[in-house]
């Protein structure tokens, strides 16, 4: 069974994903510019949101959520501080710690989402203090997503090691030797790992999240700002610099395998229903935070639309905007978008023969065949579980 979600949502001017120039993310499609979020900030900020971690940390179960760090060796040490062993063997375990997993080209995907690797902007907002004591910190070569059940399983397994061998035995160690741990942790089960050379088991993600797209063509927009200094008395700017912005509805689409999430959680299907609850309430309420404190572009989608399907044939409705929607004296981006996918929904599938069951959330018109509008969020989320998404 595929769960499917599709947003429109309109931000107010904004810089929510910024890249290295420091300008909005954007891409060509149907042979124009437009707007993106990309779908690693997307990710980052559901699984960073309130409404994604609140059902787990509620129900005491906070260990089912990861982190994504390159300071496991950091994280092992603190498994170490009680453990009676030498100094020089808490130093080589923490070393061994440091060499697993390898490094890779660093990639849009990769980086940080809304922490651009270059230019003025990146460098002054770095907080300096912070930086410099992480940097003294021991790393491992590649980024990892963790869960803190495993970190604990492989430094039991080297003081194990070290225990019966000593430290010379971990010069020797092969990877193979520590195991393959795997995790069970919402967020890897949703949007997988790949670790590469390391005891952490690989897992295919259940969870797939397209690029943000506008539906309409997008022009960038610069404002000019000035800081004025309060106490010296002078005239004029005490700072002058420049941002990029623009505004935009945006297309969002979540395709989410219910058995894939439900064989990488072990299928503990009530950890699964808070995991779908979580991810949809998250991917409404979640926004990428670039430039917030500057534009507070908080806008929440105009229309939802949840469709459960028993064929595994995802299907984003992007093309509904290959050609770009226009807004006119009676009809808002918004709406031009929502009759756009409401004419595209029905031409795709019956153009292939598909079935999917359908509810909605729009608060400008939108009909769909077979399908009903929903009062709020709540009775949405009681839609699916009438759809089988039940423990």
């Amino acid at each position: 069974m595929l769960i499917a979600l599709h947003l429109l949502q309109n931000h107010a001017p904004s810089n929510l994903n910024r890249d290295d120039n420091n300008e909005p993310k954007d891409a060509i499609f149907g042979g124009v510019r437009r707007a993106r979020i990309s779908s690693q900030a997307i990710k980052r900020s559901i699984r960073r949101s309130e409404h994604f971690r609140k059902p787990f940390e509620e129900q005491n179960l906070d260990h089912l959520l990861a982190v994504r760090t390159k300071l496991l060796p950091e994280q092992v040490r603190r498994h170490l501080e009680d453990v009676e062993l030498t100094d020089e063997q808490k130093r080589a375990i923490v070393e061994v710690a440091a060499r697993l997993g390898k490094a890779e080209r660093k990639s849009d995907e990769q980086s940080e989402p809304n922490q651009p690797r270059g230019g003025k902007e990146s460098r002054r907002g770095k907080q300096q203090n912070n930086d410099a004591e992480i940097a003294e910190k021991v790393k491992t070569a590649q980024l990892m997503f963790l869960t803190s059940d495993e970190v604990e399983r492989l430094a039991r397994r080297l003081i194990e090691i070290v225990g019966k061998q000593g430290a010379d035995a971990l010069s020797q160690l092969k990877v193979d030797d520590l195991g393959k741990y795997e995790p069970h942790s919402v967020d890897i089960a949703m949007f997988g790992r790949m670790t590469t050379s390391s005891p952490f088991k690989d897992v295919e993600a259940a969870v797939q999240v397209a690029h943000a797209i506008s539906t309409h063509a997008v022009e960038m927009e610069f404002d000019f700002y000035t800081a004025v200094d309060d106490i010296s008395g002078e005239a004029g700017a005490g700072f002058i610099n420049n941002t990029t912005f623009n505004s935009a509805t945006y297309y969002k689409y979540f395709s989410i395998d219910w058995d894939g999430l439900l064989k990488n959680l072990h299928n503990d299907r009530a950890i699964a229903v808070t995991a779908v609850e979580a991810l949809i309430k998250a991917a409404m309420f979640a926004i990428p935070s670039g430039k917030q404190n500057s534009f507070a572009a908080h806008n929440l989608p105009d229309l939802a639309l949840i469709e459960v399907r028993k064929e595994k044939v995802p299907i984003s409705y992007a093309n509904a905007f290959v050609k770009p929607v226009r807004a006119t004296p009676d009809s808002s981006l918004i709406e031009a978008s929502a009759q756009a996918l409401q004419r595209y929904i029905p031409t795709i599938n019956d153009l292939y023969g598909l079935q999917a069951e359908r509810a909605f959330l729009s608060s400008v018109p939108f009909e769909l065949t077979k399908s009903t509008p929903r009062e709020n969020l709540d009775e949405l989320l009681g839609w699916l579980k009438d759809q089988g998404v039940r423990a």
